[in-house]
C-alpha cells in the first residue's frame, strides 16, 4: 500500500514540472488510473442519495482523486495541466460516475472572485511565482492568490515559508507541520489546521498525533505553553519558560530547535490573522471547498447559503454610504497637518512618553467582536491546551501591559542576529519580509496618484505593537488617533488579537472607498507586525536566558 501512495504522489509531484513533456507524462498515468477507477464503479443511478459528506461515498478514495482533479483545473498554474484536468473530470462524468463542483465564490469571502488575480491571467512574473509555489507543494493556495494582488511581497513570503518548512533545519519535517497545526488550532483556524494536517500525513507524520496533542511526544506537548503565551499575551514570557524547554532532560530542546520552533509559532500565528482578515475560504480539494452534491434549481446549495457564500455580491458600491465619500480626502489633509506640525514643532520627551502610555491603554479599551463567544469545536480544541486562555482575559481585567522600548531590544540590533546565528540564513529571509511589508507602495491612495504614505503605515505598523506594548522613543503616538479611525481600530486588534472573530462587516468598515489590494496591504501589514512583535518578546527571553 505504502509503496502505491508513493508512487501515485510521484505521479501528482510531476505536474508540477516546468518541463511540459513530464506534466504530460504525468497527466497520462493519472488519466490511466483515474478511469480505471471510475470505469470499475460504473454509473451512481438516480435513487441512491446523495451522500453528506466526501468521506461517506463507497470510494472515497477516488472521491479524493477527483476534489484533486478539480482543484488543478482552477488552480493550477500550467494551463496544459487545467486543461487536461476538465477533459478527465468531464469523461469521469460521462461513466455516470458523479464528480464534484467547488463551494463558494473564489478563495475570499470577503474580495468578489473577479478582483482576485485569475491563474489563467498574471503577467510573466507572477506567473513564474505560481509556478514555483506550486512545484514545491503540489497546489497553489488560496491564501497566495490573495497575496498575489501584491506580487513582490508574496515573492518573499512563499520562499521564506518554503525555507521553513522544507528546507534543512533543526526540526524534521513532521515536527514542522505539527507545530503549524498547533499554533493554528491557537486562533481556531481550521483552514489552516486543515492544510497541515494534509502535509503531515504526506512528509511521514504519526496519524495518531492527530488525535489530540496529548498523543504526541512530550517533547511537542512542552511546547504547548510557549505556543498559548506566544499567541495571546507574548510580554508574560520569561527566561524561566525558555529554561523549562531546554532543560527538560530527556525531552528537552536545543537552542537551535526552540528558535525554529519559535519562528514557526509565531508565522503560524500571524498567518492565522491573514486568513481571518481576508475571509480565505476552503480549498477546494479540502473539506468544505467542494461538494458532491448537483446544484440545486437556483443554483445555491444549502452550505453555499449557510456560509455565507451567496452569489449576492455586496462591494459593487465603491464609495460605500454617502457620508463615507470625502474619506480618503479628510485622511490625506491630516497626513498633510500632521507633517506641518512636525515641521513647526516637537514635543518633549515626557510627552512622547505619556501619548503613548494613553494610546496603550485607549487599545486596550477598544473592544473586538466579543458578543459572540467562540467555543473551539473538538476538531481543533484537541491540538492545543487551556481553550479559554485568550487575549480579552486580561483586558477586561484591566491588567497592565508592560512597556516594552525598543531602543533596549528591537529586531534589527539583537533579535535579527539571535535567529541567524541559531538557524542560518532565516534572520535576513524575515528581515526581507518584514522590509517588504513595511516598506510596499504604489504611492496611491483609492483613486489618488502620488501620495506619500508612509506615515500611515507606520502609524498601522506601531499601533499594533503598542497594543503589545513595545515602543518607539522617536515616534509621536499622538499621530494614531488623527489617522485610524475607530472602525479601523476595531478592526485592527480583532485581526491581530482574536482574529477568528472578523467578520465581513468589520473588513467593509473601515476605509469604504479603498480598494481590496489595499486592504490586502493592511492585512499584510497586520500580519509581520504581529509576528514580530511576539518574536521580539521571545527572543528577548531567549538572550536573557543565554546571558
Amino acid at each position: 500500500m505504502e509503496v502505491q501512495d508513493q508512487e501515485s504522489l510521484g505521479r501528482w509531484d510531476g505536474l508540477g514540472s516546468r518541463d511540459a513533456s513530464s506534466r504530460t507524462e504525468a497527466m497520462e498515468n493519472i488519466c490511466q488510473d483515474v478511469m480505471r477507477k471510475a470505469e470499475a464503479i460504473g454509473p451512481i443511478t438516480a435513487s441512491v442519495p446523495s451522500p453528506p459528506a466526501l468521506g461517506c461515498l463507497p470510494n472515497s478514495d477516488l472521491n479524493d482523486i477527483l476534489a484533486h482533479l478539480l482543484m488543478l483545473s482552477k488552480r493550477c498554474p500550467f494551463e496544459d495541466v487545467r486543461a487536461r484536468c476538465i477533459r478527465l473530470l468531464k469523461a469521469v462524468q460521462d461513466l455516470g460516475v458523479r464528480i464534484p463542483r467547488p463551494l463558494g465564490n473564489g478563495p475570499s469571502r470577503f474580495i468578489p472572485e473577479k478582483e482576485i488575480l485569475q491563474v489563467s491571467k498574471v503577467d510573466p512574473r507572477t506567473q513564474s511565482i505560481f509556478e514555483d509555489a506550486f512545484a514545491a507543494l503540489g497546489r497553489l493556495d488560496n491564501i497566495s492568490l490573495v497575496m498575489g494582488f501584491h506580487p513582490q511581497y508574496l515573492e518573499s513570503f512563499l520562499r521564506t515559508q518554503h525555507y521553513l518548512l522544507q528546507m534543512d533545519g533543526p526540526l524534521s519535517l513532521h515536527y514542522r507541520h505539527y507545530i503549524g497545526i498547533m499554533a493554528a488550532a491557537r486562533h481556531q483556524c481550521s483552514y489552516l489546521v486543515n492544510l497541515h494536517v494534509n502535509d503531515f500525513l504526506q512528509v511521514g507524520g504519526d496519524l495518531k498525533w492527530l488525535n489530540g496533542l496529548d498523543e504526541a511526544p512530550q517533547k511537542l506537548q512542552q511546547l504547548g505553553e510557549l505556543n498559548k503565551i506566544l499567541a495571546h499575551r507574548p510580554w508574560l514570557l520569561t527566561k524561566e519558560h525558555i529554561e523549562r524547554l531546554l532543560k527538560a532532560e530527556e525531552h528537552s530542546w536545543s537552542l537551535a530547535e526552540l528558535i525554529h520552533a519559535v519562528v514557526l509559532l509565531t508565522h503560524y500565528h500571524s498567518l492565522a490573522s491573514f486568513t481571518f482578515g481576508c475571509g480565505i475560504t476552503p480549498e477546494i480539494h479540502c473539506d468544505g471547498g467542494h461538494t458532491f452534491r448537483p446544484p440545486s434549481l437556483s443554483q445555491y446549495c444549502v452550505c453555499d447559503i449557510a456560509n455565507g457564500n451567496g452569489h449576492a455580491n455586496h462591494h459593487d458600491d465603491p464609495l460605500g454610504n454617502q457620508e463615507m465619500c470625502g474619506e480618503v480626502e479628510v485622511l490625506m489633509e491630516r497626513m498633510k497637518q500632521l507633517q506641518e506640525c512636525r515641521d513647526d514643532e516637537e514635543a518633549s520627551q515626557e510627552e512622547m512618553a505619556t501619548r503613548f502610555e494613553r494610546e496603550k491603554t485607549e487599545s486596550m479599551l477598544v473592544v473586538t467582536a466579543e458578543d459572540e463567544e467562540c467555543v473551539p469545536s473538538r476538531d481543533i480544541s484537541r491540538h492545543f491546551e487551556d481553550p479559554s486562555y485568550g487575549y480579552k482575559d486580561f483586558s477586561r481585567r484591566g491588567e497592565h501591559v508592560p512597556t516594552f522600548r525598543v531602543q533596549d531590544y528591537s529586531w534589527e540590533d539583537h533579535g535579527f542576529s539571535l535567529v541567524n546565528r541559531l538557524y542560518p540564513d532565516v534572520g535576513q529571509m524575515l528581515d526581507e519580509k518584514f522590509q517588504m511589508a513595511y516598506n510596499l507602495t504604489y504611492n496611491t491612495m483609492a483613486t489618488h496618484k502620488d501620495v506619500d504614505t508612509s506615515m500611515l503605515r507606520r502609524a498601522i505598523w506601531n499601533y499594533i505593537h503598542c497594543m503589545f506594548g513595545i515602543r518607539y522613543d522617536d515616534y509621536d503616538y499622538g499621530e494614531i488617533n488623527q489617522l485610524l479611525d475607530r472602525s479601523f481600530k476595531i478592526y485592527i486588534k480583532t485581526m491581530v488579537c482574536s482574529p477568528e472573530k472578523t467578520t465581513k462587516r468589520m473588513y467593509e468598515s473601515f476605509w469604504r472607498q479603498f480598494q481590496h489590494s489595499e486592504k490586502v496591504h493592511v492585512n499584510l501589514l497586520l500580519m509581520e507586525a504581529r509576528m514580530q512583535a511576539e518574536l521580539l518578546y521571545a527572543l528577548r527571553a531567549i538572550t536573557r536566558y543565554m546571558t
